[in-house]
């Protein structure tokens, strides 16, 4: 089984489109700032990647999650065609970590009002062009790439031929405290597999595909999915599992039909965290094997933080352009990789340019949620 994606949405820290994202980094440009949506000075830790969108600058405000989440969607729908009356209404799989959680703090502080029906991102998307039900998933860090398993489910069971699957989540302060507490080091910025990595920063943002059963919409393909594979070892609430990342890989490879050697391009997770970095590059040697076999590797999260539910589904739509244009950027803020990543083909320095055909796309979530997804280019289509 395949499925085609056959619209794109995005918006991030580096950019408000899936273009802007992209160019971003492949220009190496990294959306890290200082935390503009409460006082930094009660923590160590003095950085964030933050959408900068609020309407009166130094103010928080609510339901900023749910507005990226509207935009990435419809863009989605947009490109995919699918935004007039005419293109029907499509059930909406979010996957998310913390879903409005900063709208829920802003009203515990007196900042904001709150109405329980505002924390359901079906509210705020019933009525929109082309949106159908909503549904949400909290699957931590690998939930958007979760909800993709699931709607590719929906679409082989025949409950729909076209779902959108989307993911998003902005930075809650009391996480962001969590972090500042739980990590022993104080990271100055996202540094995925680097010697001097410290931590994981938070980001902010949503991302959005339409999927759709293979050929029901000829010529609209942007790639191919062939295949997501999700597993969960819950061994460790924080401690990724190099075991159960490397079986994930390997059920991806099987669902979609592909060898380790068929795979030109992986999307690392790549938090930048001491244990998460380690874990995932002993997982690609296991799988990989020799260095002159491994594909090309980059993560994105040096450049837009770590955006949590969305991310993985962040990271898929920046291999769909990535297949699209042979290109892969660079692993932002990666200087001197740590020693288990070793021949592992990481990109540094500026983009490479590179025939690509077949994307693995890696996504993990505290409790041992791993998912991964294989992508094929439209060409191949």
């Amino acid at each position: 089984m395949s499925w085609d994606v056959i619209g794109t949405g995005a918006v991030a820290s580096v950019g408000g489109s899936v273009p802007e994202i992209f160019a971003a980094l492949c220009a190496g440009a990294r959306g890290l700032a200082a935390p503009r949506a409460f006082d930094p000075g009660r923590y160590r830790a003095r950085v964030a990647y933050e959408i900068d969108d609020r309407r009166v600058p130094g103010r928080d405000e609510p339901g900023r999650a749910t507005r990226w989440l509207k935009a990435a969607v419809a863009q989605a729908l947009a490109e995919a065609g699918l935004d007039g009356a005419s293109g029907g209404r499509h059930p909406v799989l979010v996957g998310t970590t913390l879903r409005e959680q900063r709208t829920a703090e802003l009203w515990w502080t007196g900042e904001a009002p709150l109405r329980p029906e505002d924390l359901h991102f079906g509210t705020a998307l019933d009525g929109e062009p082309g949106v159908g039900a909503a549904h949400t998933f909290a699957n931590a860090c690998a939930a958007s790439l979760c909800a993709l398993a699931l709607g590719t489910d929906l679409i082989d069971l025949d409950e729909a031929d076209t779902v959108v699957v989307a993911g998003t989540d902005s930075i809650a302060e009391s996480v962001f405290g969590t972090l500042d507490r739980v990590q022993n080091a104080v990271p100055t910025a996202l540094r995925p597999f680097d010697a001097a990595r410290r931590g994981m920063v938070p980001g902010e943002g949503a991302a959005a595909v339409v999927l759709a059963r293979a050929g029901l919409y000829p010529g609209r393909a942007r790639a191919r999915l062939l295949g997501v594979a999700t597993n969960c070892d819950a061994r460790h609430p924080t401690a990724p599992t190099p075991g159960s990342i490397a079986a994930a890989i390997r059920d991806a490879h099987r669902r979609a039909g592909v060898r380790p050697e068929d795979v030109d391009l992986v999307m690392l997770h790549g938090t930048g965290t001491p244990l998460n970095d380690v874990s995932e590059a002993r997982a690609l040697t296991e799988v990989f094997g020799a260095p002159d076999a491994r594909p090309l590797m980059t993560a994105i999260k040096g450049a837009t933080g770590h955006t949590l539910g969305g991310s993985g589904l962040l990271s898929l739509i920046m291999a769909t352009r990535a297949l699209a244009e042979g290109t892969v950027p660079p692993i932002a803020g990666l200087a001197d990789p740590i020693p288990e990543a070793a021949g592992l083909g990481l990109v540094t320095g500026s983009a490479a340019r590179a025939p690509l055909a077949t994307a693995q796309v890696d996504a993990f979530g505290f409790g041992g949620i791993n998912a991964v997804a294989v992508l094929e280019a439209e060409a191949a289509a």
